[in-house]
């Protein structure tokens, strides 16, 4: 890769619309696109073929022969790495939380603005997540009721400390390690620790999943 590029890789099956966010994301600075299919499994094994990994993969959910939703699982899985940005037409929040426990770290409508876009893809790369208002304000209205106790994501009873709520909370604000250390007066690797054991012990699998967990569980107030 590049200095100061991010690679892209897209997976979707309307080939005007494909062609269209390859070009776009194209002229982008700082931006290139690497990859791009037209269904799930041709995205898969190129994934399992390449030696240079996309920093970020873009998903429509509705993929064939492998759709989008699994195919995120799998990567997640497999790839641990790459930043996923999931793509639908549908806005409804028990998807987007299904999506985002299944390890995607942003999600999108297909009618947004080419600039939120964008602005997703140098989220999820720089801070590991990206969700708007409307994605927030959803997952609030799912969990409108606050819980009488706070579980994991396998439903089992935890205990957050004062210092993981807090540090959970600077996350949710987009706050950086090191932003988090300085403010905190602890370090960056302590800072890295309490994320690990948030991870571990809500069972997230990565930073947009702590923030899914911090709004259901009412531990970041949203808008």
């Amino acid at each position: 890769m590049e200095e100061n590029n991010i690679d892209i890789a897209i997976a979707e099956d309307q080939q005007m619309f494909r062609q269209s966010l390859v070009t776009l994301l194209n002229m982008a600075p700082g931006l290139r696109v690497i990859c791009e299919a037209a269904d799930g499994d041709a995205m898969l094994k190129f994934l399992r073929g390449t030696k240079q990994l996309p920093n970020v993969l873009i998903l429509d959910i509705g993929l064939p022969l492998l759709n989008g939703a699994d195919l995120c699982a799998l990567v997640t899985r497999e790839f641990p790495e790459i930043k996923i940005i999931m793509l639908s037409v549908h806005a409804q929040e028990r998807l987007i939380a299904k999506l985002i426990t299944a390890g995607a770290h942003a999600y999108l409508n297909k009618n947004c603005d080419f600039s939120e876009l964008v602005t997703a893809i140098d989220s999820v790369y720089t801070k590991g997540f990206y969700m708007n208002a409307d994605t927030l304000n959803a997952l609030r209205i799912k969990g409108d009721s606050k819980p009488a106790q706070v579980k994991s994501l396998n439903m089992i009873p935890i205990e957050l400390t004062a210092r993981e709520t807090d540090i959970l909370v600077m996350i949710c604000g987009e706050k950086s390690s090191a932003e988090i250390a300085e403010k905190l007066f602890i370090s960056i690797r302590t800072v890295e620790g309490h994320r690990n054991n948030l991870l571990l012990k809500t069972g997230c699998k990565n930073t947009a999943g702590l923030v899914l967990f911090a709004v259901k569980h009412h531990l970041f107030e949203t808008f």
